[in-house]
């Protein structure tokens, strides 16, 4: 388990990735906020204490993968990664703008530190799987971490991947369900309804937990579970808010991508800065 400390030390960086995150989208005047700020407490405990990675050399043989398959969520996955010295904060400002090497889905030819290009819903737990299986053949101890998003759920190729995933027994892959209850024209359940998605995983062979997204110690500890369930492919849902920390966004119905002021940007971040400070002062 995590210590106070470490708790809010992890605290304290999801706080400084939803600013960064949120800079960033503020330059730009408009993006994805909705599920980038759902996923940034799942960013903290990968980036701030789980993850085998190496900024200096993000291709590195034993590092563990991580795969953002909602790729449209790929601007809190830069901040985090700028946070960390892939590259510099800097190159935020330059987000989905012209010779970027940030684009508004994530590639993996572009940016260090992204392991598989995505954003085309569906494909990333298949190509995690792969890559799981092909640590497994190699004799390598690697993670493979996938993030799904829940209207990515209701993709067929999900499924077909979650089945052989729960055969394959892959105790080096744990797949993580972004399950904000919105997607991009509404709320899930006035869509196309998930069920039990805890029960649908468990059915398809898997190892299924549910944990409060939001709460990073609730997060760790769900991967430590998942880490000692040997012979099993793992999935944790993670029941969070889209546009979670951002005082324009949060609560909204249509909050998947919006186009957003300067101001509403600044208003947004500052309550976050005063909690950032609040955090220091505790940690001080």
């Amino acid at each position: 388990m995590l210590t106070e400390k470490e708790i809010r030390e992890l605290e304290k960086f999801a706080l400084e990735i939803r600013i960064q995150t949120l800079k960033e989208l503020g330059y730009l005047g408009f993006g994805h906020i909705g599920g980038a700020m759902s996923i940034v407490e799942l960013l903290a405990v990968l980036y701030g204490k789980e993850m085998r990675y190496d900024p200096k050399n993000p291709k590195w043989d034993g590092r563990d993968w991580f795969i953002l398959s909602k790729g449209h969520a790929g601007p809190a996955l830069y901040a985090t990664l700028a946070l960390k010295g892939f590259f510099s904060i800097d190159l935020l400002k330059t987000l989905n703008q012209g010779g970027t090497s940030l684009p508004s889905h994530c590639d993996r030819n572009k940016t260090p530190g992204i392991d598989m290009s995505t954003g085309s819903l569906g494909q990333g737990i298949s190509m995690g799987i792969g890559v799981a299986l092909g640590f497994k053949m190699d004799g390598k101890s690697n993670y493979v971490y996938v993030v799904l998003g829940d209207g990515e759920c209701q993709e067929g190729q999900v499924w077909e991947a979650a089945l052989y995933g729960g055969n394959a027994k892959l105790d080096n892959l744990i797949v993580f369900v972004d399950y904000n209850k919105q997607q991009l024209d509404g709320y899930i359940d006035d869509i196309n309804p998930l069920g039990d998605l805890r029960e649908k995983w468990e059915v398809f062979g898997w190892h299924s937990q549910e944990v409060d997204g939001h709460n990073v110690a609730e997060i760790y500890d769900a991967i430590q579970k998942a880490k000692k369930t040997k012979g099993k492919s793992s999935v944790i849902i993670l029941h969070t808010i889209k546009g979670k920390g951002c005082s324009f966004a949060e609560g909204i119905e249509l909050n998947h991508h919006m186009k957003f002021t300067e101001e509403q940007i600044e208003q947004a971040i500052k309550p976050l800065e005063e909690e950032l400070r609040r955090k220091e002062r505790d940690l001080a």
